[in-house]
């Protein structure tokens, strides 16, 4: 049995990677901000799979909640799960900010900082303890890193700083026969950010236009990348970033 924890896991790309991870064999474990239902339905679906699932809610944002969550996690792995660890860390929540440089605020900037790279840098501190040796952690990050949008200075400033978080952790790990790499998503159809992409026709087709695969992103194109960079066929990679844009701006 294997068991992984996925951030953000009720929705959008989080969701696929819950869903896909759980076709592969694993048990999941799922965050969520607020959306219960949402987070359940994750949940139902897994389940009706035949794997073991189990939500709990998370604020990323608030990392000194964190070792009140893992207290919860530990009681979960026992109560839902039979289990004392979990095999694999997927740091995926987060949040976007379409803003230009010059009026980004000092809150903004924080809200990005907090939720995108103080999270994946103690949330992975904070799981050391429950994580198994010769698991994995997966870090994600954006094709934003690689090519410039306007408005996108501060997100794509934090996961520049996971990207190299990555490497480290990798390093720092190692010796557990712990595996971290990134995962870069490109342009996604989901609500994410507002949704501007799934529904904004002129940006949708101009980003299709400048991808070498013809089209915008969907989350079933992530999830699986995930679920390989889980699994034993991906065993000997590590510190390594993925890109998943479809050729995005080569």
């Amino acid at each position: 049995m294997s068991i992984a924890l996925v951030t953000g896991g009720s929705r959008g790309l989080g969701r696929d990677m819950a869903l896909k991870l759980a076709q592969s064999g694993h048990d999941v474990l799922l965050t969520y901000v607020s959306n219960t239902k949402a987070a359940e339905d994750v949940v139902a679906e897994i389940m009706a799979m035949g794997q073991r699932a189990h939500a709990l809610r998370l604020d990323v944002a608030k990392a000194e909640s964190f070792p009140a969550f893992f207290e919860t996690v530990r009681a979960a792995l026992h109560s839902q799960f039979g289990a004392e660890r979990f095999d694999y860390l997927i740091n995926n929540a987060g949040v976007g900010l379409n803003k230009p440089f010059q009026e980004t605020t000092l809150e903004e900037f924080d809200t990005m900082l907090n939720v995108h790279l103080r999270s994946a840098f103690f949330l992975t501190q904070g799981a050391l303890e429950l994580l198994n040796n010769g698991g994995g952690v997966v870090n994600i990050s954006s094709g934003l890193t690689r090519f410039s949008f306007p408005g996108y200075d501060a997100y794509a400033t934090m996961k520049g700083g996971v990207e190299v978080l990555t490497r480290y952790m990798a390093q720092a790990l190692g010796s557990r026969g712990i595996r971290v790499n990134v995962l870069a998503p490109g342009a996604i159809e989901t609500d994410f950010n507002g949704g501007v992409v799934r529904d904004t026709p002129q940006m949708n087709s101009a980003i299709a236009e400048h991808t070498a695969l013809g089209r915008v992103g969907l989350p079933e194109d992530i999830g699986g990348v995930v679920a390989f960079l889980c699994s034993d066929a991906a065993r000997w990679i590590t510190g390594v970033r993925i890109e998943a844009s479809g050729g995005m701006l080569l």
